[in-house]
């Protein structure tokens, strides 16, 4: 049996790895597949290195991020209670739902920050009331915001 051989991938390999990562594969594989078609090279001391490099900064760029999105949620957090005017009928009970696209526009006109849209849970609402909206802006950071549905004023 053969002993296995070390790569650098240059480009994602469907359960292998991702670019960049280092991974141990069969001398065939290697020789037949990865190393031909350019998709990793042979590992050495320099290239190495760089991985390492890569791997820091990009550890670094996931920390920003983290902190950024603590930032937002402490943000968030602060402004309190927002209000949402909505058409009401019989029972105060609204007309269709509030939607994360309107529950993001109306954050982003009292704190001016753009919230993707895609990371807003909010609950099933039918009724005038208070509702608490979960905001996901990190895989690890999620903030909670208290919507006030109101009745519109008639003009």
């Amino acid at each position: 049996m053969a002993k296995r051989i070390q790569l650098v991938l240059n480009q994602d390999v469907y359960k292998l790895g991702k670019s960049g990562d280092l991974v141990e594969v069969a001398p065939g594989y290697a020789r037949n597949y990865l190393l031909p078609k350019g998709v990793a090279i042979p590992v050495t001391p320099g290239v190495l290195r760089q991985v390492e490099r890569r791997r820091e900064e990009e550890r670094q760029r996931l920390l920003e991020l983290k902190k950024d999105a603590e930032v937002q949620k402490a943000t968030l957090e602060k402004m309190g209670k927002l209000s949402l005017s909505k058409q009401v009928g019989e029972g105060d009970a609204i007309f269709g739902t509030v939607t994360d696209r309107e529950v993001a526009e109306l954050i982003q006109e009292k704190t001016s920050l753009e919230l993707d849209r895609r990371g807003i849970t909010v609950p099933d609402v039918r009724k005038t009331g208070e509702y608490a909206v979960s905001i996901k802006l990190h895989p690890d950071v999620s903030a909670t915001v208290t919507i006030s549905v109101v009745a519109e004023e008639e003009a």
